[in-house]
């Protein structure tokens, strides 16, 4: 068994076809000595699909933390969060979820439901925030979605110079499941990074590069860099906001 088995966090809203892309994943991505498990949150309804997950657990939102055990024996772990609740909140608490439980992060997926994003144009700051986790934004549920609107979401990327892969989703399978799980980070946030990025701030509390720190006699303060969507106000309330993804979902059964 591997000593850190990998661990892959599935994004996205509930109903985007998570599971049925994962099924695939599994199945085509990786070697015949992996072994694979599935941790899907104790919120997701059931579907069809959860009968191809290999060793399907559920794991539980306690507060603002992750209740969830690794399976044993697995090497590659895929984390499906709560397609209902706030990403930044399960991404803040995956972080330290997996230091807890001695495991290495393999890559963070963004599941676009297109037709979704299309129809609530607010949506597009929630799967902003996503994306600046992701190492790959899958886009699915593109039937009737039109051509003019896929072109101007991948330009709003790539006009910013996001490093991960955009890849088409069709029929709930990805062209090369091998390189969609290649653990190789092109994520922008470095939230997960294994190193602490610092950030130097002069005495006027403008920041300055790190090779500054030494010219002149000016005390420079050093302190561990956040990530922009994990940073919180005096109120502790997020100072970037996205909408809440429940609002724009059908309502769950009775």
């Amino acid at each position: 068994m591997a000593d850190q088995p990998l661990v892959y966090i599935l994004l996205g809203a509930a109903g985007s076809g998570r599971r049925e892309i994962l099924a695939d994943l599994i199945t085509d991505g990786l070697g015949a000595e992996d072994r694979a498990a599935v941790l899907l949150a104790d919120t997701e309804a059931p579907d069809d699909f959860d009968a191809k997950l290999p060793g399907l657990g559920r794991w539980t939102w306690t507060g603002d933390s992750i209740d969830g055990r690794l399976p044993a024996e697995a090497t590659h772990v895929f984390f499906v969060t709560d397609g209902r609740r706030n990403p930044v909140d399960q991404l803040e608490a995956g972080k330290a979820w997996l230091e807890a439980q001695g495991a290495e992060l393999g890559r963070i997926f963004c599941v676009v439901n297109c037709a979704l994003a299309e129809q609530h144009p607010p949506l597009l700051a929630w799967y902003e925030a996503c994306v600046h986790f992701s190492d790959v934004v899958l886009l699915t549920r593109r039937e009737g979605v039109g051509n003019k609107w896929l072109s101007e979401f991948r330009a709003h990327f790539d006009g910013q110079f996001y490093p991960c892969l955009f890849e088409l989703v069709k029929g709930g399978r990805v062209k090369n499941p091998a390189l969609v799980l290649d653990p190789l980070a092109r994520r922008m946030s470095h939230a997960f990074d294994a190193e602490q990025d610092w950030v130097f701030t002069d005495s006027e509390g403008d920041e300055i590069e790190e090779d500054e720190e030494s010219e002149g006699e000016e005390e420079v303060e050093v302190t561990a860099a956040v990530d922009p969507y994990f940073v919180r106000d005096m109120a502790q309330r997020r100072e970037k906001k996205i909408p809440d993804i429940a609002k724009f979902l059908p309502p769950l059964p009775a």
